[in-house]
């Protein structure tokens, strides 16, 4: 009788271990108020996306590529975000990619990384001109 009673709480124990990690799916941080929250900022804040392309393809490329294909390119990757950024806001109440609020325009970023590759893929959010707020770690050493 003991050893049943053993084996029943190690069984038990056990089992909840188990099943702890399906408290908190991959896909919880997705809600609808984020996903209205992308789409304001993509419309807003989705031309920024021209002076950051041409500044990035100024370092990759140099000035004249900043000015001509960066303008471009920036161009084109800020009307993106405004279609999307309009997409999301009139469907913010519904899950549109694969029964989530994730968004649907990740196309290189498939290991759920934040920012993406910026030569092919849009990030979830616009980028920001000025230090980047999304790194959690200093730069500089304190004493």
């Amino acid at each position: 009788m003991k050893k049943l009673a053993v084996m029943t709480t190690a069984l038990l124990a056990l089992g909840g271990i188990a099943s702890a990690d399906i408290q908190a799916p991959p896909a919880s941080t997705y809600t609808a108020q984020r996903k209205l929250g992308r789409a304001v900022s993509n419309i807003l804040y989705g031309f920024l996306e021209i002076p950051e392309q041409m500044v990035r393809k100024t370092d990759d490329h140099g000035r004249k590529a900043g000015w001509t294909y960066g303008a471009v390119d920036g161009t084109n990757r800020a009307l993106k975000r405004l279609g999307y950024g309009f997409y999301e806001l009139f469907t913010f109440t519904c899950p549109t990619h694969r029964g989530t609020f994730k968004p649907p325009y990740e196309r290189c970023g498939e290991d759920n990384r934040i920012e993406m590759n910026p030569s092919d893929g849009l990030s979830e959010f616009p980028p920001e001109l000025g230090p980047e707020s999304y790194f959690h770690h200093a730069r500089t050493q304190r004493f």
